[in-house]
């Protein structure tokens, strides 16, 4: 291999016929057909959180020691805390792309953050089958509230055209960068959120989201419903409602103040605003979240509907470092290396929790899952079966604590920004490869992560054989396609 586009099959603009034929039928070694679950009772309500850039050290019950998220922490002690998760991505849009299809980045059509101007991101094919459609083809009606980032408005990647019955929030992530923003979206209206004119803060945008969330579970609380909830908290900008402000303020230690955009053409249109109190702003958002967390908790109670509800609670990739972020302070990426827009584990292993009254046994696992498997167990979860094959395997055997759980041969991620990188989990080996873009035939790092969380160690030179495999499933794993190419209009580091 001594060609950039051997070496690393970039794709996703031209990719996606590739990834269309590879849905109808093509095998792959990790691949698996997918075994319809068995239906006992009604089908059960679905409720997935998003957390957006909350790494895995970000929630007190996996570490974090200066603030606390006692609604979350609650989840993981009444649920199944993950210590093995991994997101699809190291940043959003790919990440969410993986999540929806069950395809791995090697294979899922969107790779990259590609924007769209002046509204949107590059659509997801709707001729691939995703989350959201095989809910609604269950007899589902689905709802997402939050960032959606995978369409522009109107598309064919846009949420309604796309499985959901319902969409509440930002189409655009680069508009999901701000927590006042100018509009939001309810299904293909545009919602212009007049208290927010100028540079006035009058409608705080994920408390609104949250309120058509919980207006949505009650809704439909007599039918089952798969609820997505891809919530903005605590992505850059760092802001918060001044409530939330005054109970953290102080007690981060000295602030350094984030110098960003306070007005002008391109004002809340992505860049971000100025923010005194990064610290602090941050520990309100994540506190904001934790109680947003509680209130969906409460209201399914509420509803007598404890009993028939999956709640899991994620993130969609590490901890970031913009707009004033300080995830060193805060320890956000836990015990590993690194952090958004990384593939060591900083950037991609991320804490989740699954509950779910008299089903899910209180405790902790570390079985090795990603969101591509995400998929699967729900397909297994309501019966369903998928038209195609996918990469993930259904961990619904480790969820509900019976029967045999099938383990992946590896996982697979590759990462269009930062000079390409790639990486392979197989087993408790890792292997890192970077700068694919810039060297083409650049060795991989290899890392023992039953010895070396850290990713400190690079074991490469011992172990020539298993580099070799590394180097053959990074080759393997992606679709053969043109060579992923930025065009002038990318806008990196969502």
């Amino acid at each position: 291999m001594n060609s950039q586009t051997s070496r690393f099959m970039f794709s996703y603009v031209t990719g996606i016929l590739p990834v269309i034929l590879f849905c109808l039928g093509c095998s792959s070694g990790e691949q698996q057909e997918t075994e319809k679950g068995q239906k006992s009772g009604s089908l059960p309500n679905v409720i997935y959180i998003l957390a957006d850039d909350a790494g895995y050290g970000d929630l007190s019950c996996y570490g974090q020691t200066k603030f606390k998220t006692p609604n979350i922490d609650r989840l993981a002690k009444e649920g199944l805390r993950f210590t093995s998760h991994y997101s699809g991505s190291t940043v959003c849009a790919p990440s969410r792309s993986v999540l929806l299809t069950g395809l791995h980045t090697g294979h899922t059509p969107i790779r990259a953050n590609l924007e769209i101007f002046p509204e949107g991101q590059h659509p997801l094919p709707d001729s691939l089958f995703n989350l959201a459609k095989m809910f609604k083809s269950g007899g589902y009606t689905t709802g997402i509230f939050g960032k959606w980032g995978l369409g522009y408005p109107g598309s064919e990647g846009d949420p309604i055209n796309q499985g959901f019955d319902e969409f509440y929030g930002y189409n655009c992530q680069r508009f999901g960068h701000h927590y006042y923003p100018y509009q939001l979206w309810e299904n293909n209206t545009k919602i212009i959120l007049e208290e927010n004119n100028g540079t006035k803060k009058g409608q705080y945008a994920p408390s609104l989201i949250h309120e058509k969330a919980l207006n949505f579970i009650e809704k439909n609380q007599a039918n089952p419903f798969f609820l997505y909830i891809p919530t903005i908290i605590p992505h850059a900008e760092l802001v918060a409602p001044e409530y939330k402000m005054a109970k953290c303020r102080g007690k981060f230690g000295e602030e350094v103040p984030y110098i960003g955009l306070e007005e002008g053409e391109d004002f809340r249109k992505g860049p971000y605003q100025s923010q005194k109190e990064p610290r602090a702003a941050f520990a309100a958002m994540m506190s904001l979240l934790d109680d947003q967390v509680g209130d969906i908790v409460q209201k399914v109670k509420d509803l007598g509907l404890a009993d028939n509800t999956l709640i899991i609670f994620t993130s969609d990739n590490g901890p970031h470092r913009e707009a004033g972020g300080d995830p060193d302070y805060f320890d956000g990426n836990g015990p590993f290396r690194g952090y958004k827009e990384s593939l060591y584990e900083g950037g991609i292993r991320v804490p989740m929790i699954a509950y779910w009254l008299g089903k899910i046994t209180p405790d902790t696992t570390n079985h090795i899952s990603a969101f591509w498997d995400i998929l699967p167990t729900m397909a297994d979860l309501i019966g369903q079966q998928l038209p195609g094959k996918v990469d993930g395997v259904s961990f619904l055997p480790t969820l509900l604590n019976n029967g045999i759980q099938k383990q992946h041969e590896y996982l697979y991620w590759e990462f269009h920004e930062q000079g390409g990188i790639q990486a392979v989990r197989k087993g408790n080996l890792k292997a890192v490869r970077n700068n694919v873009l810039v060297d083409p035939d650049s060795e991989p790092e290899l890392y023992d992560l039953s010895i070396d969380i850290e990713e400190s160690i690079n074991i490469a030179s011992k172990y020539p054989e298993i580099i070799k495999e590394m180097d053959s499933i990074m080759t393997a794993a992606s679709i053969p396609s043109p060579v992923f190419t930025f065009s002038s209009n990318t806008y990196l580091g969502e």
